[in-house]
């Protein structure tokens, strides 16, 4: 697989990046390709790989430009000359812990639909007390129609099951309540969708059943997925900062913080993106990973290496099968 890593995106790169391309090229060697895309001279500053490519970027797109605005503007963008290269079919797949909307942006206009994909859905995992759960879209689509929740169920399922060999993966849409007439009539008619595919289709679901792990996948409009993630987000910091300001209040919670250390150092794993390094951008003509900006050198390399598996087993193929007219 070939791939093309924006290196200037992210709050640590390009460092981190960089090393995380060196880990996951040193766990799959011949098998990949890597094209580092950024400022050359900055790029040139790290030891790399003989192998390695570069593709000299003179503009970055930063974390609060608008996308369309960023699209229009930087088409000399890390970002821009990444997907481009996927666009050109110079490379098989694209990463960066950048802009998510340009990601996105970039992605879709640049690279197209699959064959009977209404809408691309933007993946993310959350924790859950079984595991982990997949929820899409968050952010992608801030409205969709019943049928685009029928097709990110058909998609997320197909994800999970080849890629994380998860056979049969339940599949839950999120709505105000369990009952197959709450939520309205959009949320009605995407249940009735959902319940004649072939997936395992485990009915509606409530907020709360996300972390209860009650499906392997969960499905929403953007708009929702997007605010779950972000105050799933901020719940966690504020857990955290609230528990190591009341842990230095006295003696007594010092103690009792020190004892609870095993603890938090269980909640904090559980809530680590990084085992699973990267969103892909379920759905394009393409494979597109879109890392958090916090990533480190082991999320990069984990999202790489989970690119490889959806190129090597071919998921595009499988949705297009599944979706296609």
């Amino acid at each position: 697989m070939r791939i093309s890593i924006d290196v200037m995106g992210g709050d640590f790169a390009p460092r981190v990046v960089i090393e995380g391309a060196k880990l996951a090229y040193k766990e799959l060697g011949e098998l990949i390709e890597i094209y580092l895309v950024g400022n050359e001279e900055v790029i040139k500053k790290f030891p790399i790989p003989s192998k390695f490519k570069i593709v000299d970027a003179h503009q970055v797109i930063g974390p609060h430009e608008s996308p369309m605005d960023a699209y229009r503007k930087k088409k000399d963008s890390s970002i821009a000359l990444s997907i481009g290269l996927q666009k050109e079919r110079e490379v098989d797949a694209s990463l960066s812990a950048g802009n998510t909307g340009a990601v996105v942006v970039f992605s879709i206009l640049s690279l197209g639909r699959l064959s009977g994909v209404d809408r691309p859905a933007l993946t993310t995992f959350f924790p859950s007390k079984t595991g982990h759960t997949l929820v899409l879209d968050v952010g992608a689509n801030a409205s969709v129609k019943p049928a685009n929740l029928r097709d990110f169920g058909v998609m997320g399922s197909l994800y999970l099951e080849k890629v994380f060999k998860i056979e049969k993966p339940s599949v839950g849409l999120l709505s105000m309540g369990e009952e197959e007439t709450k939520g309205g009539k959009e949320i009605t008619r995407a249940h009735n969708l959902l319940a004649n595919t072939d997936i395992n289709f485990a009915g509606n679901i409530e907020g709360h059943d996300i972390l209860e792990g009650r499906t392997d996948v969960v499905v929403c409009d953007g708009f929702t997925g997007n605010s779950v993630l972000k105050f799933g987000e901020s719940l966690v910091d504020f857990m955290i900062s609230h528990i190591k300001n009341e842990s230095k209040s006295s003696l007594r919670t010092s103690i009792g913080g020190i004892l609870m250390k095993p603890v938090f150092k269980s909640l904090l794993e559980m809530v680590n993106y990084e085992e699973y390094g990267g969103a892909i951008l379920l759905g394009i003509n393409g494979i597109s990973v879109v890392c958090h900006g916090k990533s480190r050198s082991t999320a990069i390399r984990n999202a790489i290496l989970s690119a490889y598996k959806f190129y090597d087993l071919n998921v595009n193929t499988l949705i297009m099968e599944s979706l296609g007219e």
